[in-house]
């Protein structure tokens, strides 16, 4: 393990006991075992080590991404199992989550500065679910799967389900409406797009 994943252990344990506002860098350096420098080095301030885990998250569930799209699977498929997989991963950090989570509520600032990597994580989920998140159909994608993120992580917080049950309905019910506002968006851009090319009526 390198001394930035042992910082980065050392920090996800610390916010989960004493949330995140009343831990220092100082305080990742000690339990971690390392000199101040050394965890600035790699982490200059605590949304560098938030960032740093949303990373690790994102990489661990692209590890399990299948090299080969099954034709079979529709989008809503592929984008519920890739976010299930970021769900089971998540499971041991619980804790550290809800510390980052109060502390954004309460903080509009911090807020804004997790937003950047939030929005990295979710075009990874998209990605990784063989979804394009370019153009002005990607930003609504990338958006409609954050605002889903939001609304089933307040469901992951309380699941004490085996098997994530209780996340696994409030995804999926938040993608199946997601699926019909997107078809409802494709119809209409595909009607503008053909009353474009019509030749005005003489």
């Amino acid at each position: 393990m390198t001394s930035a994943d042992t910082a980065l252990d050392a920090f996800l344990a610390l916010i989960a006991d004493k949330g995140f506002a009343d831990v220092s860098l100082h305080d990742v350096a000690a339990a971690a075992d390392l000199g101040l420098a050394d965890v600035y080095r790699f982490y200059p301030d605590k949304v560098a080590l938030a960032s740093a885990f949303m990373a690790r998250i994102d990489a661990a569930v692209l590890a399990g991404t299948p090299r080969r799209v099954d034709p079979e699977e529709t989008a809503r498929d592929r984008l519920f199992d890739v976010m299930m997989r970021r769900y089971d991963v998540l499971r041991p950090y619980r804790a550290a989550l809800r510390a980052m989570r109060r502390a954004a509520t309460g903080d509009p600032l911090l807020a804004l500065a997790f937003g950047p990597s939030l929005r990295r994580s979710m075009n990874a989920m998209l990605e990784a679910a063989s979804l394009s998140s370019e153009g002005l159909s990607g930003a609504l994608r990338k958006n409609g799967l954050l605002a889903i993120h939001y609304a089933v992580s307040r469901v992951f917080d309380r699941d004490d389900t085996i098997d994530l049950s209780k996340t696994m309905a409030a995804l999926d019910s938040r993608l199946k409406m997601a699926e019909r506002w997107s078809q409802f968006f494709e119809r209409y851009t595909v009607s503008r797009a053909e009353k474009a090319t019509e030749s005005p009526a003489e």
